[in-house]
């Protein structure tokens, strides 16, 4: 089985988590190819603060200035991807961190002239993640894409996790982040969810911000392919090694479920 897991920024942030998270994918059963992908944008904002340079959002995404691509560079693809590679190494998994610039993996374009660098990916070399992976190794993709021109994008983690997860082929997509997972009308967490039911409550209002965008990119992962996404609690003990063995954990998101099994569950 394939499987793309996108670690949220918060969780790398915290000791105990990293380990605990690096440890489960560590011990992934046989059979299992992962990817992982991740963010930064907590311990970036606090880069950009202790220098003076203010986080401007336009659409719950950071607008990239050249100062903020440098700081984009030195912390994702820099400290959290190093940061997070020490820790699956420690724990015996052979991660090699990289980001979409390195083998020309995620390729972009500018989104919107109004965001600075920001990119929309167009496409992945997924042949670089197959020539990790068949090698025994575990890549470790930062959120930044470049073109064959040789300029550099800041891409939202979320959407670049969904674009490797379809050009990987994966059968999973994981996103481990700080919430239990998605929010219905009445508060309560939905345990599934197909693209519709998910656009449905982005439409409502429902899902705004961090979710709208992970809801998104999942429904963009599930109509080109991904059999199935979970969005799930990653500081959740033990959360990696019970989605492995087949327990609910979170919102699945897929086109195939019994529309019956998706009310709200009481927390």
């Amino acid at each position: 089985m394939r499987v793309v897991i996108k670690l949220g920024g918060t969780l790398l942030d915290q000791p105990k988590t990293l380990k605990a998270l690096a440890s489960q994918i560590a011990a992934l059963p046989a059979g299992t190819v992962p990817v992982v992908v991740h963010g930064g944008g907590r311990q970036m904002t606090k880069f950009l603060e202790e220098r003076g340079v203010e986080s401007r959002f336009v659409g719950g995404l950071r607008v990239t200035t050249p100062e903020v691509l440098d700081a984009v560079l030195k912390i994702f693809a820099g400290s959290v991807n190093k940061q997070l590679v020490s820790a699956l190494v420690a724990e015996g998994a052979p991660a090699v961190g990289l980001s979409g610039i390195d083998g020309r993996l995620a390729e972009a374009k500018q989104l919107n002239p109004e965001l600075g660098a920001v990119g929309r990916i167009t496409r992945v070399n997924a042949e670089l993640l197959d020539v990790l992976c068949d090698g025994g190794y575990l890549p470790v993709v930062a959120c930044v894409a470049g073109d064959a021109d040789g300029r550099v994008y800041n891409v939202n983690a979320d959407q670049m996790a969904s674009a490797l997860a379809v050009a990987f082929q994966a059968d999973r997509l994981l996103f481990l982040t700080d919430v239990e997972g998605v929010r219905g009308a009445g508060g309560a967490i939905l345990s599934h969810l197909t693209p519709d039911d998910a656009k449905k409550l982005i439409q409502a209002g429902i899902a705004t911000g961090g979710m709208q965008a992970k809801l998104e990119a999942a429904c963009e992962a599930v109509d080109q392919g991904v059999q199935e996404v979970v969005i799930a609690p990653g500081a959740a003990p033990g959360v990696i090694d019970r989605l492995s063995a087949g327990e609910a954990a979170g919102t699945l998101l897929s086109w195939s479920w019994d529309p019956g099994d998706g009310e709200e569950e009481e927390e």
